[in-house]
């Protein structure tokens, strides 16, 4: 009688002394809300192993009933843990092509996003309201100011370095949305001492250059990903049709593109045509729709989580496979993709990637094309995607996967 009490003892600290093992495979009940709840461990100064390649990027967390009462509150799926089961789960990731990374704490995010009402969603922001992971917004005002510095991961999504309104003018210029976007852009350029937007523009992505360059973690999506990099290749040099500044280009503009500035793309011809809704020739969208909804998806690459673990937790999913869609930069022609960057995705049997990724200086960037993974092809003034209706979207996931990237301890940041 002795021993069976024991026994029994052994076994209640055991159970209560459980790891929460978040599974991320097709048994988890709402994949977006397990990040959020990755998060708040984390919050919490809890430990956190990533996973990577066991059951898709699952999450283990010591015993926490906060945390398990968190998972019950979200509708997020958990299991409890032996120290026996937890044993077998490393030795399985020590054989196979997984890996256990350990996140330090929780990034401080940022998105780029203007104080005015946007006639479009941004798919960061959506996702990280869903999951529940708090953010802070900023704007010109702040990135010129040299706040970026506060901030661990920043966010750009369907924004124009360029200085030409998002190549709007064509569908837009008479909408009342659109002029009022020329006229506050002109205001701040004006009160932060800029004679163009364009100009601002430009300054502003040289911060954002600096601020990768010093350590920080970019992510962009849309039109933020190509205006961005033509910004750089074209600092000081005006590539805007007088419809959008008032004068004329600089005289042989596009010799005097350079390509070395750029994070991710090279050897590109703009398109100065304020009529045409494309900014240069990086961007692959009229291919995508030549192919339609139902045949357009793009594949993720397989990588060694032991040799390669940052393209590894960027690509943990639970499939491999994922639904294609429209922004107003869709994805990028391979040909100009630089040799030195990581692809992470890419549409198999055609010259488009969707994913990318790469280092710069102490930083890094991630580049993903499309706007909504979950609106086909959303338009100017649709309503927003209710995530809830997707809790187990792959598309949504990538996202997640570069938002909570930064929290690996830094030794595995380094590619």
């Amino acid at each position: 009688m002795k021993y069976v009490f024991m026994i029994m003892i052994i076994l209640l600290m055991t159970n209560l002394s459980a790891d929460l093992l978040i599974p991320m495979d097709m048994t988890q009940s709402n994949h977006l809300k397990a990040y959020g709840v990755a998060f708040e461990a984390l919050k919490q100064k809890l430990t956190v192993n990533w996973l990577l390649n066991y059951r898709s990027g699952s999450f283990l967390i010591p015993p926490s009933e906060d945390i398990a009462t968190l998972c019950k509150l979200r509708g997020v799926h958990y299991e409890e843990v032996s120290t026996a089961r937890i044993a077998s789960i490393h030795a399985e990731i020590e054989k196979e092509n997984m890996n256990s990374v350990v996140l330090e704490k929780e990034p401080k995010i940022a998105v780029y996003v203007p104080p005015n009402a946007q006639p479009w969603d941004d798919a960061v922001r959506l996702a990280l309201e869903y999951a529940e992971i708090d953010y802070e917004t900023l704007w010109d005002e702040e990135v010129i100011a040299g706040e970026l510095d506060q901030y661990d991961w920043l966010h750009l999504h369907h924004e124009d370095f360029t200085g030409q309104y998002g190549k709007f003018y064509g569908s837009f210029r008479n909408a009342a949305w659109y002029q009022e976007e020329v006229r506050l852009n002109e205001n701040l350029a004006a009160n932060l001492g800029f004679e163009k937007v364009w100009q601002l523009k430009h300054a502003v992505a040289e911060r954002i250059r600096d601020y990768v360059k010093n350590g920080g973690f970019l992510f962009a999506m849309c039109a933020a990903t190509d205006t961005f990099d033509i910004a750089l290749a074209a600092k000081g040099v005006d590539i805007c049709h007088s419809a959008f500044d008032g004068d004329g280009f600089t005289p042989n503009y596009q010799q005097k593109l350079d390509f070395s500035r750029t994070f991710a793309f090279k050897d590109f011809e703009l398109y100065p045509n304020p009529y045409k809704y494309e900014f240069s020739s990086i961007d692959a969208s009229d291919y995508a729709k030549l192919r339609g909804a139902e045949a357009d998806y793009f594949q993720l690459f397989d990588f060694s989580a032991k040799y390669d673990p940052v393209p590894t937790m960027l690509t943990q999913c639970h499939t491999d496979v994922v639904n294609g869609f429209l922004g107003q930069t869709t994805s990028f022609h391979k040909k100009y993709v630089k040799k030195s960057v990581i692809v992470l995705g890419e549409s198999p049997e055609v010259d488009e990637v969707k994913y990318l990724h790469g280092n710069f200086g102490k930083g890094t960037f991630t580049f993903y094309g499309g706007h909504d993974p979950e609106d086909y092809q959303h338009r100017i003034g649709d309503p927003e995607t209710v995530l809830d209706l997707h809790k187990n979207s792959p598309g949504y996931r990538l996202i997640l996967n570069n938002v909570l990237f930064p929290a690996a301890e830094k030794k595995k940041l380094k590619t």
